[in-house]
């Protein structure tokens, strides 16, 4: 993939697969890729000084071309951490999106009313929150907490993404805010457990007496130990949330899946698991359809 000279990429760095795979499954129309990223282009959206990791490019075209490849209608790009906190690639891309892709922004505890109130108008419906260290550094709960108040108002939600062995310490503050929360890839269980182990009961406990926490059952290739192209240990994790909480989920892609070490996955095989994720019609148009368009494009859904 293309790179500036001003930005080499991080050593033993996977590209994104080049030639994806025609998924066998087809979406339903309207579907959302509620999880997705864009990396620069460098030259035009320098990645940040603070960055733990320096990525491929991945542009807004190769985001869009991707898109409609896998049968898809509509993006949510969320900031990649490359990025830090200047938005300005994701705001771009949606505003070259054609009404097509919203956003889920990464903010520092100054930026102004004026700030947010541009992210807004942007296409921007959230924040991203994330705890886990090797990528970030997080942020105090307490700064947070100031941080959801201000976003409140806008009608935000917050994506968070933590790792299983956070969550316990981590339970209360997400349980007690006071808007919709997003988990990233199900909170990163260990599928190589049981489905009832505690890790995973907690998260699920959380879900089921928390109604304002919803989760994306995404991220096979990141959690998977048997890997592709069936990703068969990942499956019953994600069914289970699915179907027990089949109007709080939403699924994406990941791409162009940054980090990862073991393999670059098919897009299209991705795509072809989700009849196996929501095995039924129905659960597949709310995970595809009924259930970002709710959270993301909220004018255009039928009451």
């Amino acid at each position: 993939m293309t790179r500036t000279a001003a930005f080499e990429k991080t050593p033993g760095w996977l590209d994104w697969h080049s030639n994806p795979k025609t998924p066998d499954f087809t979406p339903p129309p309207g579907a959302v890729d509620a999880h997705c990223h864009v990396f620069g282009p460098g030259d035009e959206f320098p990645f940040a000084p603070e960055r733990k990791y320096t990525p491929c490019d991945a542009s807004k075209d190769q985001l869009f071309a991707l898109r409609d490849h896998l049968g898809f209608s509509r993006n949510v790009i969320v900031q990649a951490t490359c990025h830090g906190a200047d938005n300005s690639a994701v705001i771009d891309a949606i505003a070259h999106s054609h009404g097509k892709a919203k956003g889920i922004a990464s903010i520092k505890p100054a930026i102004t009313d004026a700030e947010l109130a541009a992210l807004d108008a942007g296409g921007i419906k959230g924040v991203r929150f994330n705890f886990v260290r090797r990528l970030v550094n997080p942020l105090p709960p307490e700064v947070l907490r100031e941080l959801v108040g201000r976003i409140a108002p806008l009608g935000w939600h917050i994506v968070v993404y933590f790792e299983a062995a956070d969550l316990p310490g981590l339970y209360d503050f997400l349980a007690d805010l006071p808007v919709i929360a997003v988990a990233d890839h199900m909170g990163r269980p260990d599928v190589s457990q049981p489905l009832d182990a505690p890790g995973f009961e907690l998260f699920l406990r959380l879900m089921r007496e928390s109604a304002h926490i919803w989760a994306k059952v995404s991220g096979a290739e990141r959690l998977s130990q048997s890997g592709p192209p069936g990703y068969d240990d990942f499956v019953p994790f994600a069914r289970r949330v699915v179907e027990r909480f089949p109007d709080r989920v939403l699924w994406g892609t990941d791409w162009p899946h940054p980090n990862l070490k073991s393999h670059m996955p098919d897009d299209g095989a991705l795509v072809d698991l989700l009849p196996r994720i929501a095995p039924t019609p129905e659960l597949q148009r709310k995970l595809l359809v009924d259930n970002p368009m709710r959270l993301y494009w909220p004018e255009e859904v039928k009451t």
